[in-house]
């Protein structure tokens, strides 16, 4: 039985390798599907570095290059020109290319048809299809069924987000709050159907996942009312044309919701199986073990979300106090809200662990007879 098992694992691993290597080698060769023109980098000629010194002190250098490339699609194709490209130390805004690089231009052809360029980007979707293939084939790997469903969750949760996004276009930003409610409600029940199944464990998850996340944002509003919501910079999300505050409230919602469930789901998945090693277990007992493990988990997940706001506002941050502003500046139109997000999400993870361990009790406290 270990040898079949054994010899499944190696096969699997060499259909997901094959598959790997082919998934590759298409991106790398699937240029005739773009219509914008590419072009690869066959010669690369650098100039001197620049020094460059602004106002406030911030040192960079710029670097000019020549690029000879060749088209790779299009009527011009196999023809090969030269485009120019700066690129800084700092690579905020620019991109350094080499040898080999792919790149989607922008062709033009004058009255003496000589053949002209401007760059417009990088092909970046071979690091897209590796980076996915290699996600994929770990979670097969280790997780089998399970990881294949956990992929699966994630396409369709995929598919619904866009759909929510092209609903909340067609109402001009109307109901965006009702529209994303009702999308985290699909999240959470697809997502715990497709891992765990219909049952009392995914019942139980569903609810505290629910609950959890809708007190947390039905107390955010109450202190926002009182507050009259004073140090609420919405005027920080940049790029929004619709009315900030109710997209703001649907980001919390969604953040706040993963946290959640992210708890909810390990502390049931625990009593559950503390029922199954003792059929006997009393309501009483499974609460108390679930606050005891939700005690546990809740510090560093906590610590989690307040990382990911931290790597999230992290190079936006530095920009600002480089150039300048204060850190209350800064704080104000770079963080604040952030900050508040997770403050929002860490009311969920608390109030997750008492209604868990409730929910987990309830329906598992007696054992139930065939």
């Amino acid at each position: 039985m270990i040898h079949e098992e054994k010899k499944r694992t190696i096969w699997l691993a060499i259909i997901l390798i094959v598959l790997g290597i082919g998934s590759m080698l298409f991106v790398t060769h699937n240029q005739l599907l773009y219509k914008q023109p590419l072009v690869q980098v066959v010669r690369v000629t650098n100039s001197a570095r620049q020094k460059q010194k602004d106002n406030f002190d911030n040192v960079d250098h710029l670097t000019s290059q020549k690029l000879t490339v060749k088209v790779l699609n299009g009527k011009f194709k196999h023809q090969q020109l030269v485009l120019t490209n700066q690129f800084s130390d700092s690579g905020g805004l620019d991109q350094k290319y080499k040898i080999g690089d792919q790149v989607f231009v922008n062709l033009h052809q004058n009255s003496h048809q000589r053949l002209s360029g401007t760059i417009s980007g990088y092909k970046r979707d071979g690091v897209l299809v590796f980076l996915v293939w290699l996600v994929v084939a770990l979670l097969i790997l280790i997780m089998r069924k399970k990881g294949s469903l956990a992929f699966l969750s994630v396409l369709l949760n995929g598919v619904v987000f866009f759909i929510a996004i092209q609903i909340d276009l067609s109402f001009q930003g109307e109901h965006v709050m009702l529209i994303f409610s009702v999308l985290s409600l699909l999240f959470a029940t697809m997502t715990l159907l497709l891992v765990l199944g219909l049952n009392r464990q995914m019942l139980a998850t569903l609810g505290a996942t629910v609950i959890g996340t809708s007190i947390a944002m039905l107390i955010s509003l109450a202190v926002f009312h009182l507050t009259h919501e004073r140090g609420m910079f919405y005027e920080s999300m940049q790029y929004v044309t619709q009315v900030p505050r109710p997209l703001f409230l649907a980001e919390t919602l969604l953040g706040s919701l993963g946290a959640v469930m992210d708890e909810s789901t390990d502390i049931v998945a625990t009593l559950f199986e503390l029922k199954s090693l003792d059929p006997n277990v009393s309501a009483k007992k499974l609460f108390l073990s679930g606050r005891k493990v939700g005690q546990t988990i809740m510090g560093p997940l906590v610590n989690v979300l307040f990382m990911i706001f931290m790597a999230d506002t992290f190079t936006s941050s530095l920009l600002y106090i480089k150039n300048g502003n204060s850190w209350g500046y800064t704080f104000a139109m770079n963080m604040s809200l952030g900050t508040v997000q997770s403050l929002i999400s860490g009311i969920g993870i608390v109030l997750a662990i008492p209604v868990a361990s409730a929910l987990a009790g309830l329906l598992l406290g007696k054992r139930v007879k065939a």
